[in-house]
């Protein structure tokens, strides 16, 4: 059963502005250390967080939050499969409203696409719930 939805877009632009005017004090206060090692791996990092922003956006939005209700940036983090699939990891207060959405005996599984057309990121977060027991969905493989 979907328990959530959330879409949003980010002008890359925007985000590079807010990388040059805050700097480490922006990364900081919203990416992970994992994500910013990961975009410190790219020539352009702001497209790679711009994507990331969205992510967070968009997961806030099925959680029916929003950034608000004491969820915080650093509650939500991308990270990405060996096969290279992006995943949604949820902590502290956003955990906390991911439990409230999902039924007792449920378990939650969050499915994340991403993508970019500069000076556009896009990503869209589906939180499903799912009997507990019942085996995850698995993402399809790269295998041919």
């Amino acid at each position: 059963m979907i328990v959530g939805i959330g879409i949003d877009i980010v002008n890359m632009s925007r985000l590079e502005g807010a990388l040059f005017r805050h700097g480490d004090r922006f990364l900081e206060r919203v990416f992970t250390p994992h994500e910013k090692q990961i975009a410190q791996r790219v020539p352009n990092p702001s497209w790679v967080l711009a994507k990331r922003w969205a992510a967070k956006e968009a997961c806030s939005k099925a959680l029916g939050t929003g950034m608000r209700q004491g969820i915080r940036w650093r509650d939500l983090e991308v990270r990405n499969l060996k096969n290279g699939f992006p995943t949604m990891h949820i902590h502290g207060r956003a955990k906390v409203r991911l439990d409230e959405l999902v039924p007792h005996g449920w378990e939650p599984e969050i499915f994340l696409t991403m993508s970019d057309d500069y000076p556009w990121a896009i990503a869209k977060v589906a939180i499903q719930a799912r009997k507990c027991g019942e085996p995850a969905l698995e993402p399809p493989s790269n295998k041919k």
